[in-house]
């Protein structure tokens, strides 16, 4: 088992899989002045440990990188759940996510690749989050929710539920969403309003 990516966010991924008796071999990363984290040495070329078989997480938290990495490298990637978590048998949670302490999904819900829910975060029932999203510490999404692709959900930040939230947007910390969000928008406040859009060529 190797994470890609050697910061804080690996720090979490560590525990996680230490506490599900999970062995980690060591991390991967393109900066090459980290040379351990948690005690693990760091490897700075990815191609070094790569074959059909090797299992691996991406651990790093922003979600372009992450889609870019799991694009140009074909690892075998693994989920991993915090034993606190609530996981509903009637979910699907796809491989490379992330579910942190004390997070909770309800039946019905789907949870695509590569996403991050964070620590007490609250998925309700029915919700479809698609690849690479982030939803952060808190975050409490209601019933029948969707999430697009890479979009990222601040710490605290409230959804009401049938809202549908599109692909590569922005709800800032604490906002609360009653009604639909559009692609790129970036949105803060309550009730949450657009304030701008991030640049769709980063995508």
């Amino acid at each position: 088992m190797y994470l890609y990516g050697a910061s804080g966010h690996a720090k979490v991924i560590i525990d996680i899989l230490l506490r599900n008796g999970q062995s980690i071999k060591a991390l991967i990363d393109d900066n090459r002045s980290v040379q351990e984290l948690y005690g693990y040495s760091v490897i700075h070329n990815a191609a070094e440990v790569l074959h059909a078989k090797t299992e691996c997480i991406i651990s790093i938290g922003n979600n372009k990188v992450r889609k870019l990495i799991a694009e140009k490298w074909s690892f075998t990637y693994i989920i991993a759940i915090e034993p606190s978590a609530q996981i509903s048998r009637g979910s699907t949670i796809e491989s490379g996510t992330v579910v942190m302490a004390n997070v909770a999904v309800n039946a019905g819900s789907y949870i695509g690749k590569h996403c991050i829910l964070n620590t007490n975060c609250s998925i309700d029932h029915d919700c479809v989050l698609e690849d690479y999203v982030h939803i952060s510490p808190n975050v409490a999404l209601a019933g029948n929710i969707s999430v697009g692709e890479g979009t990222h959900i601040g710490i605290g930040a409230c959804v009401i539920q049938g809202i549908r939230i599109g692909k590569w947007a922005t709800v800032g910390a604490g906002t609360v969403i009653i009604k639909d969000v559009p692609d790129y928008a970036v949105v803060t406040g309550n009730p949450g309003k657009v304030i701008r859009y991030n640049n769709q060529d980063e995508e």
